[in-house]
């Protein structure tokens, strides 16, 4: 899956989400909708790590989707 079509599919990919970033609230993830820059900054924000480990960690989830 790639990022436009978890933009396209957000309400059932941000499960997936929720279960593998438990820092991030609801509120978090409505607002990411699926966008992966909105996302990398709310990974980077949540756990204190550096750009790059949070797009890895991103690029990561959408290969898992």
């Amino acid at each position: 899956m790639n990022w436009d079509q978890i933009k396209g599919n957000w309400k059932q990919v941000k499960g997936k989400a929720q279960q593998q970033w438990g820092k991030l609230t609801d509120d978090d993830l409505d607002t990411i909708e699926g966008k992966r820059e909105e996302l990398v900054g709310r990974i980077q924000e949540r756990y204190g790590i550096e750009k790059e480990e949070a797009e890895k960690q991103a690029d990561e989830f959408c290969n898992r989707c």
